[in-house]
């Protein structure tokens, strides 16, 4: 069953405009989405992306059903946003909502290879119908690359030992399923020794950001539409790892107006255009109550901002 995160606490940061267009960054299983559709009245908009075929496909038809609201749904990267946008005809938006964890359906679905809960080629690919695999990346990488992107994206200590031990297992056979690497990690790090995660949470955390380059689309996103939310809008992101939740937060902070102290006197603002302004001081967490029911929700940190203050 999938459950949207903080699904109350993200529609409150974000809808300041019933009639307004809103973008929903990451469709997923259109949890969020449709708590959006809700809230709009007749002349309000949604645009939901997803790199996931699947995603557009499986939630296309129960947003459109009886919305009496305009929907537009597009197959892309969000990396992407401004470009499809201008293509659609529009310019400024209301708010943008991003969540950028995976969805339930992606982790659920044994086939994608995400999880390790389930013996299963390790695919990885948001957008299954380009790039290369996690299996491939695997194989073709050497070791400083792997023990680079383990380290970098995956904030293992361990990563070099990860990535000399999947170079000497491939020399004798292709690691190609999710079992196989996730044992052979949990043999280099010595087990679990009453861990809260699995060894290889991390290592496969790295090969998903890796394959599909989720800090440059993160990047991208933001730097091409924080200029497109009308004054006054919302920007509002659902991180779940300290890598993407702080590229987030040093980004709105460099468009968050601070005083500069002249020395023939007085002050000046300083920020990057457009300016913002946070809408809580702190990001917001899950409750106790709905990490109770959802577990996924436990790492989540929400954080919005007011455009053009």
């Amino acid at each position: 069953m999938h459950i949207p995160v903080m699904l109350g606490e993200c529609l409150e940061a974000l809808i300041t405009d019933p009639g307004g267009i809103y973008v929903d960054g990451t469709l997923g299983n259109g949890g969020h989405a449709g708590g959006i559709l809700e809230r709009l009245q007749s002349g309000g908009m949604l645009v939901g992306f997803d790199r996931d075929i699947d995603a557009i496909e499986r939630v296309g038809r129960k947003l459109r059903s009886g919305a009496g609201k305009r929907v537009e749904l597009v197959h892309d990267n969000y990396a992407n946003m401004a470009g499809r946008l201008d293509q659609l005809g529009i310019g400024e938006v209301s708010g943008i909502l991003l969540d950028l964890g995976l969805s339930s359906y992606q982790l659920d679905e044994g086939g994608r290879g995400f999880s390790f809960r389930y013996d299963a080629p390790i695919d990885m690919r948001m957008d299954q119908t380009r790039g290369m695999t996690a299996a491939e990346l695997l194989q073709s990488a050497d070791e400083k690359e792997l023990a680079d992107l383990i380290y970098r994206f995956g904030e293992d200590r361990a990563a070099r030992r990860i990535a000399r031990a999947i170079v000497e297992e491939r020399g004798r056979s292709r690691i190609e399923t999710t079992g196989q690497l996730a044992d052979l990690v949990e043999r280099v790090k010595g087990g679990r020794k009453g861990r809260k995660i699995h060894p290889a949470t991390q290592t496969f955390q790295a090969l998903r950001i890796a394959v599909n380059d989720e800090l440059t689309a993160i990047a991208q996103v933001l730097e091409s539409m924080i200029g497109r939310i009308a004054a006054g809008g919302r920007f509002v992101v659902l991180t779940f790892h300290s890598l993407e939740d702080r590229m987030v937060k040093q980004f709105f902070n460099r468009h968050v107006p601070r005083e500069e102290s002249l020395q023939q006197g007085g002050v000046k603002r300083i920020f990057e255009d457009p300016p913002v302004e946070w809408i809580w001081r702190k990001p917001k967490t899950a409750s106790v109550e709905e990490q109770a029911v959802n577990p996924r929700s436990r790492s989540a940190k929400l954080r919005a901002v007011r455009v053009g203050v």
